[in-house]
């Protein structure tokens, strides 16, 4: 179901904006439909409240929960159902944090990232994607919510805007807390500063070298990272909210002091926030995460030339649930293998 779907179905029964507004806000905030004491009863229109109990009922019907996964303090990855069998991935984060989900599987093709491996099997509709939020807001309260998890929201943009904007306006989320990840497709940029709720942006980058990147995001737009980082930085300014650049660390491929001194080149000056999450081991994939002192050692040097650095948590990494591995487990989908040779 899409949003724009269920307003005009609204109208149709007779719906003014303040009826559309008041259920929106009820479902996506999971209070009731009071108003100022008034029960739907007497607030919402006749041909509302009589078809109210199956529209409901199509709402509550849109995902469910197959399996939560707790990992570290404050984080459960949570296995989700969609009403036609997919299954889709969220992450409880903390500090009311939520990670959903814009596809199922993803187009992408990123070299160390499960979601991808079976390839796009089909968009998650506005309805699917507010519904996630809703079935977070069950267990605890959700103030930040990123789309970070399965799929590539620009892919997926009309259905990822219309959930932004239920989220933003009906769903009491700050429009800095709502944050849209990208590959780097050119349509964010020309959509988001049209938007009435304009999110916060982050970009995947995982290297400064465009040929390297071409590797590790296959099917990404083959766009200059040094043009991608400065329309991220016209977007920031315009908005107010810093990018936040992604980067998955893999030993020996883009963990490398030439990458970092690339890194403090492109961000120094920048309205930037650099987030390295460490790489989630994927059976059958090559790859690993490099050492903690490592680690630490990328941070320290960023941070030493006043780049804001952040070593992200990759949550799941206890369970084998790195994003799409616990659909994969249940899907039965096992990761083809793409290697890359050594970088330095």
């Amino acid at each position: 179901m899409r949003i724009s779907t269920l307003r005009q179905r609204l109208r149709d029964l007779g719906c003014k904006p303040c009826h559309e507004d008041r259920l929106l806000r009820g479902w996506s905030q999971v209070s009731s439909y009071d108003r100022k004491g008034s029960p739907a009863a007497t607030f919402f229109p006749q041909a509302l409240r009589d078809n109210l109990p199956a529209i409901e009922a199509e709402l509550n019907g849109l995902v469910r929960l197959h399996g939560e996964y707790p990992a570290d303090e404050g984080v459960a990855r949570l296995l989700v159902t969609l009403a036609d069998g997919q299954m889709v991935e969220s992450v409880l984060l903390p500090r009311g944090g939520l990670c959903i989900s814009t596809q199922v599987g993803c187009a992408v093709g990123c070299v160390f990232c499960m979601s991808g491996r079976a390839g796009l099997i089909r968009q998650l509709e506005s309805a699917e994607i507010v519904a996630q939020v809703v079935l977070a807001r069950r267990r605890r309260a959700v103030s930040k919510v990123v789309f970070m998890g399965m799929g590539e929201p620009a892919h997926n943009l009309d259905n990822v805007l219309e959930a932004i904007d239920v989220l933003g306006m009906q769903g009491n989320i700050a429009h800095k807390n709502l944050v849209l990840s990208t590959v780097g497709d050119l349509r964010v940029f020309e959509r988001l500063p049209l938007e009435s709720v304009k999110p916060a942006l982050a970009l995947s980058l995982h290297s400064t070298d465009d040929t390297l990147r071409a590797e590790l995001l296959p099917q990404a737009p083959q766009i200059p990272v040094t043009e991608l980082v400065e329309r991220c930085e016209i977007y920031a300014r315009a908005t107010a909210y810093p990018t936040q650049y992604q980067w998955t660390l893999i030993e020996d491929v883009n963990d490398s002091d030439t990458e970092v001194e690339r890194i403090a080149e492109l961000l120094t000056g920048k309205y930037a926030i650099m987030n390295f999450i460490p790489f989630n081991a994927v059976d059958g994939l090559p790859y690993r995460r490099p050492s903690t002192e490592r680690m630490a050692r990328i941070v320290g040097m960023l941070k030493q030339r006043g780049i804001i650095t952040q070593l992200r948590d990759s949550a799941g990494q206890e369970v084998e649930g790195a994003c799409g591995q616990l659909r994969a487990r249940n899907a039965d989908a096992k990761p083809s293998v793409v290697r890359l040779e050594k970088r330095r």
